[in-house]
């Protein structure tokens, strides 16, 4: 049971009656119609634009769409209120019932409840470490927001695939190279000058060079 649906299918039986009575137009088209969570959660549970988007087809003012949906609305058993917001926006809070109708899906779905399916095919590319600079604290918040975006998108039914570059080879590996080598020349009493263009700068590279000059080198 998905509650947003539950209370879209409410939203299109409102409009349905009002077309039943004449104050709507029939054959509107609802597609661009959407229930979902208001911006401010101080303005109610769901908020829809339902009104904003069938006015101008419906050839009615948007709050005026609103007033007679809200009228409509306010006789289902799973909306306690309903109010217009802005120009036309219908924010709705949700009578009990409707969150006592959640708890035997709950219980029978489990760790499931809430898993989507037939979602499309997405890769994610998360924590990719550049070998060319230092690690770090965006790296490990990459990859925490990454695991947690893969496995959000897993439980609404997307096929994901996680993707992580190494990046050890080509040619950015091959100026880090020639770049740490001439750190190590330094390291080792050497006047290397200004880095040449092409080379990094980085001071993060000095102790790396350091180290190499006291490494036993075949």
């Amino acid at each position: 049971m998905n509650l947003f649906a539950e209370i879209e299918t409410e939203i299109r039986a409102a409009l349905a009656s009002l077309q039943g009575q004449g104050k709507l137009a029939d054959g509107l088209d609802m597609s661009r119609l959407t229930v979902e969570p208001p911006r401010d959660a101080s303005h109610g549970d769901m908020a829809t634009n339902a009104a904003m988007v069938l006015a101008k087809v419906a050839e009615m003012k948007p709050r005026d769409l609103a007033e007679l949906l809200v009228e409509e609305l306010l006789k289902s058993d799973l909306v306690e209120a309903a109010e217009i917001a802005g120009p036309g926006f219908v924010n709705l809070r949700l009578d009990k019932v409707a969150w006592y109708k959640l708890v035997p899906h709950i219980l029978t779905s489990g760790a499931a409840y809430g898993d989507g399916a037939g979602g499309e095919k997405i890769n994610v590319e998360y924590v990719s470490a550049n070998p060319t600079g230092p690690m770090h604290v965006g790296h490990a918040r990459g990859a925490v927001v990454g695991d947690v975006l893969a496995r959000l998108l897993e439980k609404t039914g997307s096929d994901v695939a996680r993707e992580y570059y190494i990046n050890d080879a080509g040619s950015q590996v091959d100026v880090l190279a020639r770049s740490a080598l001439l750190r190590m020349r330094e390291a080792q009493g050497e006047d290397i000058g200004d880095i040449p263009d092409g080379l990094y700068p980085g001071d993060y590279l000095v102790p790396v060079g350091e180290k190499l000059a006291t490494m036993d080198m075949p």
